[in-house]
C-alpha cells in the first residue's frame, strides 16, 4: 500500500502543537487518506508558550491561541475526536480504543502525547483551590481567575515557568516569593553567570528568590498555604503554584511494547522502535548531534519542526531531524533567547548586545567549539552565535568580542 493511498488511515494521538503540526503537514504534503487527530483536552490544538504570559495578564483578552480550528480541520479533512482519552494501545493489530467506547485501526500511528506537570510527595492528595499546575489552557485559566483576587503567591521552582509566572504576577503588583532547590535558578538549561544574571533581574523588580529551599510540607489554612522548609521558616501565600518540570506521558507507549528512556525512544526520522509508529515532542527521546546523546526537548520550535520533519519520513521522504535547539522566555519586558546547549560550555565569553544591561554569552566546549549561546533582547547576536554553533569550529574570545563580526 502506498503512503500516499486514499485507503490508509493515519492516527495521531495527542492533540497539542505536535499533532496538530503532523496532520497538517500530512495534507501539505500530499496525504490524501483518512487523518485521526485524537486529544484528552476539550480544546481544539493550541499554542503552550502563552499560557505563562499572554494568558495570565488581565488586560489581555483570553484566547486559545489555536493551531487548528474546526473550519481549518473540515477544509483538509482532518477528524478530530477531541476530549477523547485513548485507554489501550495494540500495535500488534493496529489498533487502539477510547474511553468513549470508539476504537480504530491505522495504518500508521503517531504518538504525540507530550508531558504532563510533576507533583511533589510534600504536596497534600486532594483537589485544593489555592494549588495550581501549568500546562493547559484550563490550568492558565484557572490560576488567572485566582491571581485576579490575590495579592501574594509562591512559586515552587526556578526554572523558566517559574520566571515567566512570577514576572506575569509582578506585572499585576502581586507579591511574588521564588523557592528553588537547587543553588541556583534555570540550573539545568543556562550556565551559573546566566543564573546569577536571572536571579539578580527578578530580585530588582521585587521577587523574592530563595535557593536551596527544602520544602518538608504544604498546608492549606483558611486564607492562604502554608509551605514550612528545612530551615525551620515558613512561608505563607494566597496562592501556590508548583513548577519543577515535567514527566512524559509514556503509559500507552510502555503499555504498546514500545522502547521508552525518559520518553519514547525514536531515531533522527521519528521513527520509534515498531515500524508503523512514529512519536514528536515533549514525548519524543531524539538523538542530539550537538551532545552525542539522547535528548527529550521540551521547546516550541522542536514540538512544530520535529512534527514536521516525523510527518515527511512517514509518507516515505527522506529526512534527518538535528537543528540546533532553540527557545526563548519573555520576562519584564525582555526577550531571552537560548540556542544550542548553553548549559554543557566549559567556557563562556560574555559581550554587551544593544546596552550592558542586555548581554549576550557564548559558551564553548573543551575544544573552543561555540555549542551555545544565551542572549538578552539580542537576536542578531543569537542569529549570529547560532550560525557560528552550526559551523563546529573553534573560535577566538576577540573573535566574540569583536564589533566586527557583523552583529
Amino acid at each position: 500500500m502506498s503512503r500516499l493511498d486514499k485507503a490508509s488511515t493515519f492516527a495521531i494521538i495527542g492533540a497539542g502543537q505536535s499533532g496538530a503540526w503532523i496532520a497538517r503537514t500530512l495534507r501539505t504534503e500530499g496525504f490524501d487518506g483518512r487523518v485521526v487527530l485524537v486529544g484528552d483536552e476539550p480544546h481544539r490544538p493550541y499554542e503552550r508558550p502563552p499560557l505563562s504570559k499572554g494568558a495570565l495578564d488581565p488586560q489581555i483578552p483570553e484566547t486559545e491561541n489555536t493551531l487548528l480550528n474546526q473550519q481549518q480541520a473540515e477544509a483538509k479533512c482532518i477528524e478530530m475526536w477531541l476530549g477523547t482519552a485513548v485507554t489501550a494501545l495494540s500495535p500488534t493489530t493496529n489498533r487502539f480504543e477510547c474511553a468513549d467506547g470508539r476504537s480504530l485501526v491505522y495504518d500508521h500511528l503517531f504518538l504525540t502525547t507530550g508531558s504532563r506537570a510533576r507533583s511533589p510527595s510534600w504536596l497534600p492528595k486532594g483537589p485544593s483551590h489555592r494549588v495550581h499546575f501549568l500546562r493547559t489552557l484550563d490550568d492558565a485559566a484557572r490560576l488567572r481567575a485566582a491571581l485576579a483576587t490575590s495579592s501574594t503567591l509562591i512559586i515552587v521552582g526556578g526554572g523558566w515557568i517559574g520566571l515567566e509566572v512570577a514576572a506575569s504576577a509582578r506585572k499585576q503588583g502581586i507579591a511574588v516569593t521564588i523557592l528553588e532547590a537547587a543553588e541556583r535558578v534555570c540550573a539545568r538549561s543556562v550556565p551559573a553567570p546566566v543564573s546569577a544574571w536571572l536571579t539578580e533581574l527578578h530580585r530588582k523588580n521585587g521577587v523574592s528568590v530563595v535557593l536551596n529551599a527544602a520544602i518538608l510540607r504544604a498546608e492549606e489554612a483558611c486564607d492562604g498555604v502554608v509551605l514550612s522548609l528545612a530551615d525551620g521558616t515558613t512561608v505563607v501565600a494566597d496562592q501556590l503554584l508548583v513548577a519543577i518540570g515535567n514527566v512524559p506521558e509514556t503509559s500507552l507507549a510502555i503499555d504498546g511494547g514500545l522502547a521508552v528512556t525518559n520518553g519514547i525512544v525514536v531515531d533522527a526520522a521519528g521513527r520509534t522502535s515498531i515500524p508503523n509508529i512514529s512519536a514528536a515532542g515533549d514525548v519524543a527521546s531524539q538523538p542530539c548531534g550537538l551532545t552525542g546523546a539522547r535528548v527529550r526537548r521540551e521547546s516550541w520550535s522542536n514540538a512544530q519542526n520535529q512534527a514536521i520533519a516525523t510527518a515527511r519520513a512517514a509518507l516515505g521522504q527522506q529526512v534527518v531531524y538535528d537543528e540546533v535547539p532553540w527557545n526563548w522566555s519573555d520576562q519584564f519586558n525582555l526577550n531571552i533567547q537560548i540556542v544550542g546547549v548553553p548549559e554543557r560550555g566549559k567556557n563562556l565569553f560574555a559581550r554587551a548586545g544593544r546596552s550592558m544591561e542586555s548581554p549576550c554569552w557564548l559558551a564553548l566546549d573543551d575544544c573552543a567549539v561555540p555549542i551555545g549561546a544565551i542572549g538578552i533582547d539580542a537576536a542578531r547576536d543569537v542569529r549570529h552565535a547560532r550560525k557560528l554553533i552550526q559551523k563546529k569550529q573553534p573560535i577566538r574570545h576577540q573573535d566574540w568580542m569583536s564589533e566586527k563580526q557583523g552583529f
